[in-house]
């Protein structure tokens, strides 16, 4: 055996024994106290929010019936007025004359006919002795006939008069608020313009519309009791409304309205939620979303949390009898608060990792540790 030899011999058997006894020196992988969450069953609400638009239960474009000059503005914009208060004035002289002509017209008619009457009794008697011809009476009485017509016609302009002199002041026709004002003291209007002189917004009440397209629509339809769609609506949760800003109105609302039919161009159907209003917060044009509520009964729940999401679908950590991890995808049917609703992929009873999963690995040993939930919830 020559030198070479031997000190090839001799680093052999050091790297084994050191091998070996780096081996024997290995520590086993020791389990990781996580905390673990053990899931149950229990009562959620979930909601979903459609938009809507806010209109007055009632809105009336004010529009003048005479034409001329308005004469007085009684309101101002954003006013409140009620229902028989004066709105606007429109010179009135030229339907004060007409009605004067009127009335003269009247005055002439009732004298003609006083006048044809007397003639029928003055003939009468005449004809009845022969003194005069029957041609005569009958003459008389085709007067009188056209004396009674004319009078008729006259009075019926008189009341045309009237009512014209009375379009000259315009009032409210309801309770509610006065907005723009486009046309100003000493402007010309008419009956024929396009544009009203203001509309007024009753907003005691108001209505917001959302529409559903058809496969929400027979969702939404089954979900609660009734045969007909008048007692599913009757039975109906009360709805919130969500403001442009965030916040949610201080009262709710109800459903009470779903159209006739199916919008044919873009399929959806329109509901209406009434709120009130007392204080007039809400105003014709008000945007929004109309949030509806659906309680769930005997529905598994899981933190938001303790949830991973990779590649749109949605995991979480379980931990099986021998306290061994696994990776787990579930089916989340909504959300409620920090909760997630499950229908598929765990039942009562199971456990997860509710913290601290990040860095396990596939089957990896865990030691289960209450967590903060459960801990708090006892």
């Amino acid at each position: 055996m020559n030198r070479i030899t031997l000190i090839l011999i001799l680093a052999i058997a050091i790297l084994v024994s050191a091998c070996t006894g780096n081996t024997a020196s290995a520590p086993a992988a020791q389990a990781i106290p996580v905390p673990v969450l053990s899931i149950s069953k229990g009562k959620a609400t979930t909601y979903q929010e459609y938009p809507v638009m806010v209109e007055g239960r009632v809105n009336v474009q004010i529009r003048p019936q005479v034409d001329g000059y308005l004469e007085t503005l009684y309101v101002d914009e954003g006013a409140f007025v009620k229902a028989g208060q004066s709105i606007f004035k429109i010179d009135d002289h030229r339907y004060r004359e007409q009605l004067n002509s009127a009335v003269g017209n009247l005055n002439a008619a009732e004298a003609a006919l006083i006048n044809a009457q007397l003639e029928v009794e003055k003939l009468t008697p005449l004809v009845a002795e022969k003194v005069v011809s029957d041609y005569q009476l009958k003459s008389a009485k085709a007067s009188l006939k056209v004396a009674e017509a004319n009078k008729k016609q006259a009075e019926a302009a008189v009341a045309s008069a009237k009512i014209n002199l009375g379009y000259t002041l315009i009032t409210a026709p309801v309770d509610g608020y006065i907005t723009r004002l486009p046309k100003k003291q000493g402007s010309l209007v008419s009956a024929s313009d396009p544009e009203p002189l203001t509309t007024l917004s009753d907003i005691a009440v108001v209505h917001a519309y959302f529409s559903l397209g058809e496969s929400d629509f027979l969702s939404f339809r089954d979900r609660y009791e009734g045969n007909t769609l008048n007692e599913k609506i009757k039975n109906l949760p009360p709805v919130s409304l969500v403001l442009a800003n965030g916040t949610v109105y201080e009262t709710q609302g109800k459903i009470d309205m779903v159209d006739g039919q199916f919008d044919r161009t873009t399929g959806a159907i329109t509901l209406r939620a009434s709120f009130p209003n007392s204080k007039g917060l809400l105003r014709s044009g008000n945007t929004g979303r109309v949030r509806l509520g659906m309680a769930h009964d005997n529905v598994i729940l899981v933190p938001q949390a303790t949830t991973v999401e990779v590649q749109d679908r949605v995991f979480v950590y379980t931990v099986d009898k021998d306290n061994k991890v696994a990776r787990k995808p579930i089916t989340i049917i909504g959300k409620s608060g920090t909760d997630y609703l499950v229908s598929e992929g765990l039942e009562a009873g199971d456990r997860i990792v509710s913290k601290g999963f990040e860095n396990l690995q596939e089957g990896a040993v865990v030691v289960p540790q209450k967590a903060e939930s459960e801990m708090a919830s006892k």
